[in-house]
């Protein structure tokens, strides 16, 4: 037996979707706009089909269309893809489309959304099979929060709930939590609000951050969290340059 599955994905600007692709290195292998619509991209060893859209589809609300892509390495998906997207718009587009999500360390997707709304997930093919979707029943106080942004970021791509939820559960359990939780949800916070875009956010969120003191033990555990902070730095040091 040797299936193959190929989707057919709906396409509301043809030149649009042409160019978004091949900035992703993607290789038009058959294009057709009349007497209707269809096209195929190809990358590697997956294929991309395109057909018309339905009347009155907005790209925007992203109901389009879905494609898992199980990889090998998603990691380096994501870095070939990020340059590529910022050779192309001079930026990586994380908000808007089309865009790109966000990838951490540890993570094992990212999603890619298209000009026409359709959502490209690229998932680590060990990905753990006991993976929770979620939100765990374990966690308590802000480290539960900080899971539940995790599903939401990265498995719903939906920045404004995680956001909800962090800062909420920051208000609530600030005094209760532990200084390693209180570094990775303003982490956390800090990555969300840089792809937001929001410098008052992150201003604010530096601003506490300072007020926290780490020892050389917490530095070592926290190291990936560190680096997302550090790069706050740098990127209000763009923002008040710009």
């Amino acid at each position: 037996m040797n299936e193959t599955t190929i989707p057919v994905l709906p396409c509301v600007s043809p030149e649009a979707v042409l160019d978004f692709y091949h900035a992703l290195g993607f290789e038009t292998t058959y294009r057709m706009t009349q007497p209707y619509l269809y096209m195929v991209f190809k990358l590697g060893g997956f294929q991309l089909h395109f057909g018309r859209a339905p009347k009155g589809l907005d790209p925007h609300e992203e109901h389009s269309g879905c494609c898992l892509v199980i990889v090998d390495a998603v990691a380096s998906y994501h870095r070939s893809f990020s340059g590529a997207l910022r050779a192309r718009y001079g930026k990586v587009p994380s908000r808007g489309l089309p865009r790109i999500t966000r990838f951490r360390t540890g993570q094992s997707r990212f999603t890619v959304i298209d000009p026409s709304g359709n959502s490209l997930i690229f998932i680590q093919r060990d990905e753990p099979a006991h993976l929770d979707y979620g939100g765990s029943d374990t966690l308590t106080g802000l480290a539960k929060a900080i899971d539940n942004a995790r599903i939401l970021c990265n498995f719903r791509n939906d920045d404004r709930a995680a956001a909800k939820v962090l800062d909420t559960a920051l208000r609530k359990h600030w005094g209760e939590a532990s200084v390693q939780d209180k570094v990775r949800a303003l982490a956390a916070r800090v990555d969300i609000a840089i792809a937001m875009e929001d410098v008052q956010q992150c201003r604010q969120l530096h601003g506490r951050l300072q007020e926290i003191d780490l020892l050389d033990e917490v530095r070592e555990k926290l190291r990936a969290e560190l680096e997302i902070l550090d790069g706050l730095t740098q990127w209000l040091s763009k923002a008040a340059a710009g």
